[in-house]
């Protein structure tokens, strides 16, 4: 799968630990900064290119991380066709998918350790969204709450 990812400094540690397992893992790795430590960066810098690319479908899906993770999905959800979360939980990283369509995933750099982190994004990227008439329905109505905000 070609897969991005994007951070602030606030998850840049975390970033470096998760590119090199992802590739390993034999997916395409679609790194989107930061590329250096720069604890005066932000986050919107890197996770509004990275949602953008999912948007675009550049990438199939998306990892972004910043200190607390709330930041990188506040601001991937402000992208149309992206459908971001906060993640934490390994039920919420399949299911988010699976009946919500979820495209990128969001972690804390600062509350989420290397290990869960790793387990997180594996789940999230094995989980395919289960086309189900209920499902579809629901994102029907999202969609048209998008609609609302031009």
């Amino acid at each position: 799968m070609r897969v991005g990812i994007a951070t602030d400094h606030g998850g840049f540690s975390l970033k470096e630990d998760l590119v090199p397992q992802l590739r390993s893992a034999g997916h395409e790795v679609v790194d989107f900064g930061a590329h250096q430590l720069n604890e005066g960066d932000d986050y919107p810098d890197y996770v509004t290119v990275l949602a953008r690319a999912v948007a675009a479908q550049d990438v199939e899906r998306g990892v972004a991380i910043c200190g607390s993770g709330v930041g990188a999905s506040v601001c991937a959800n402000k992208i149309q066709g992206v459908r971001a979360a906060l993640i934490h939980d390994h039920f919420s990283a399949k299911q988010g998918v699976e009946d919500d369509h979820m495209n990128i995933l969001c972690m804390g750099g600062r509350t989420v350790g290397p290990a869960v982190a790793w387990d997180l994004v594996q789940t999230f990227l094995a989980a395919r969204f289960s086309q189900a008439p209920r499902h579809l329905r629901r994102l029907g109505k999202v969609d048209l709450l998008e609609g609302e905000k031009q």
